[in-house]
């Protein structure tokens, strides 16, 4: 019997992970040979075999399960009527997990109170939802779930799902579409929420920084386009918020917001586009605080320039005082002298439509010492003007103590100009190609409002390239609205050059640092050189603003010219 069994094994050892080999075992071990006394060590011996299957190579598994899960049973059943409950259920073939809830979870009409959604972390067949909001009659519901329902194993997710009840007698059907854009960059963010406001005796133009919203969607991570669904007949503003605090209320520090011009009438077959824009922010003063001797800051929210301090305190005749700017943060430094023996002082600072008193403590504290900084070293561009920073204001500057030479020891012109707010003097004077200057400025030349020096003199090497290290670019605008603003930017949208321009014409751009460029133009409406947003409040819509490429993958080469054309009858 053993001879017998051992031949089995070696006659079909070939065939050992086969099915043709399990049939054959299961032949032999159920004929008359075994039965009886091999029939446990039949059972271990077969045991044994299919470990040894097991192990003799890597098995080929199934195809990777891309399917996503399928739902078994919602209770109660989506798009159910006269809703009255307030729990939901929905169960699935298999174990799903959800993630990303709080991004992707978008429920229109939004809900004061944010129901319990289970499970919030592991796996389980089923999703609960239990609503703790009261629920308004006559309403159409709707639950998105975007892509965060995943089944367990591989995250293939239940795509955009959608669960809809109505507490009347019928489902709201009609829909609002349309489509995202930002306003000034090359894309539009993700995750831009879209909403309707119903226009009733109770709408005022203020409801979006009060109330949320009749309906909503969102455009999730991966989508311009957007379709609010279930929506009832009637006459609503449209508007969208890249909603960044989560409140479904429009607040102008943190949001950017897009709103259409007129009212909208649904039922309707238009495709609207909402251009996304953050507006310039309201201006606001923030509590001034000495920071170091005769030295206080004085944080503010929008723009500065219309922005005054005045001392309302009384100060000696010999009082002087200087303001300059932090070159990043939104701060405004007071500074001034004589040093005052007092505990505080008094300021009023005022703008267009602000006035406000503060009251600022005051100590002896040490002053900040004077320190000089360049803007440039190594290699200027053509048109590049070399700047000289101090750390505290600047009292006196003798220009007499300054030389500037060429790389053949010529005497190079230039001017200077003052700018106050920046502390800045800016050194101008005309370069050429591949060229070297050196400029001294010998000791005391600059003398800060603290009578501080340098003791030093200081010295810096600057140098141009040659002509064929630069490209350039000739630009001609198609169909353009003028003026304009034409910008070349980096892949991030910050501005390496640009030039104005208010008449068709060719625009070029010389002496450019070859690299990767985008085109920005600007249509310039109120004709300010600069790119205004919109304002909601006011119903003024951005400026327009047109985004194109060079060819070649955008490369600007050395030694190299684009002649492009901008067209914009197209747009």
């Amino acid at each position: 019997m053993t001879k017998t069994l051992s031949n089995f094994i070696l006659l079909d050892n070939r065939d050992l992970n086969t099915p043709k080999f399990v049939s054959k075992l299961l032949t032999f071990f159920s004929s008359k040979y075994l039965v009886g006394l091999f029939r446990v060590n039949a059972l271990f011996f077969l045991s044994l075999v299919f470990i040894n299957c097991a192990n003799r190579g890597t098995p080929e598994g199934g195809p990777k399960d891309e399917e996503p899960p399928k739902i078994e049973k919602e209770f109660p059943e989506n798009y159910t009527t006269n809703f009255e409950g307030n729990e939901i259920e929905i169960e699935f073939d298999e174990f799903i997990k959800i993630k990303d809830l709080q991004k992707q979870l978008i429920i229109s009409p939004p809900m004061e109170y944010q129901p319990e959604i289970k499970p919030l972390s592991g796996a389980s067949k089923r999703i609960t939802i239990k609503i703790l909001d009261t629920l308004q009659p006559n309403t159409t519901y709707a639950f998105n779930f975007g892509n965060s329902i995943t089944d367990n194993n591989e995250g293939n997710p239940y795509p955009y799902y959608r669960y809809v009840f109505s507490t009347g007698d019928f489902i709201d059907s009609l829909t609002v579409n349309g489509n995202i854009v930002d306003a000034f960059h090359k894309e539009p963010e993700t995750f831009v929420n879209v909403a309707l406001y119903e226009v009733d005796s109770t709408f005022t133009d203020s409801i979006v920084y009060k109330d949320v919203p009749k309906y909503i969607t969102n455009t999730l991570d991966s989508l311009t386009t957007f379709s609010i669904e279930n929506v009832k007949a009637g006459k609503y503003m449209l508007m969208a918020l890249k909603d960044n605090n989560g409140d479904n209320k429009f607040q102008q520090k943190f949001d950017q917001i897009a709103f259409h011009k007129a009212f909208i009438t649904v039922p309707t077959d238009s495709l609207y586009t909402m251009k996304l824009f953050s507006e310039n922010l309201d201006f606001n003063a923030v509590k001034p605080k000495l920071v170091s001797g005769e030295k206080i800051m004085f944080g503010y929210e929008g723009d500065y320039k219309n922005m005054k301090i005045d001392i309302l305190s009384e100060v000696p005749e010999e009082f002087k005082y200087y303001i300059t700017k932090d070159e990043k943060a939104d701060t405004l430094y007071y500074w001034y002298i004589p040093r005052l023996e007092v505990d505080s002082l008094l300021f009023k600072v005022s703008h267009t439509d602000y006035e406000k008193e503060y009251t600022a403590r005051i100590s002896v504290q040490e002053r900040d010492s004077l320190i000089i900084e360049e803007s440039v070293s190594g290699t200027i561009g053509l048109d590049e003007p070399f700047k000289i920073t101090g750390s505290t204001p600047f009292a006196a500057f003798d220009v007499s103590k300054v030389t500037l030479i060429d790389k053949d020891s010529a005497n190079v012109d230039f001017t200077t100009r003052f700018d106050t707010i920046n502390n800045t003097y800016v050194f101008d004077f005309k370069k050429s190609y591949e060229n070297k200057y050196a400029m001294k400025i010998l000791p005391e030349a600059f003398k800060d409002i603290f009578d501080d020096t340098h003791a030093d003199t200081l010295l810096y090497s600057l140098g141009t390239k040659k002509e064929s290290d630069y490209g350039f670019a000739r630009l001609t605008l198609v169909g353009a609205k003028y003026p304009v603003i034409i910008q070349l930017t980096d892949s991030k949208g910050d501005v390496k050059v640009e030039k104005y321009s208010t008449k068709p014409e060719q625009v070029d751009f010389y002496n450019i640092t070859p690299g990767k460029y985008y085109i920005r133009v600007i249509h310039d409406a109120n004709g300010n050189k600069k790119y205004d947003p919109g304002n909601y409040l006011n119903k003024i819509q951005p400026e327009d603003v047109s985004h194109f490429i060079f060819k070649d993958d955008e490369q600007i080469r050395a030694a190299w010219g684009y002649p492009t054309i901008l067209n914009f009858t197209s747009e």
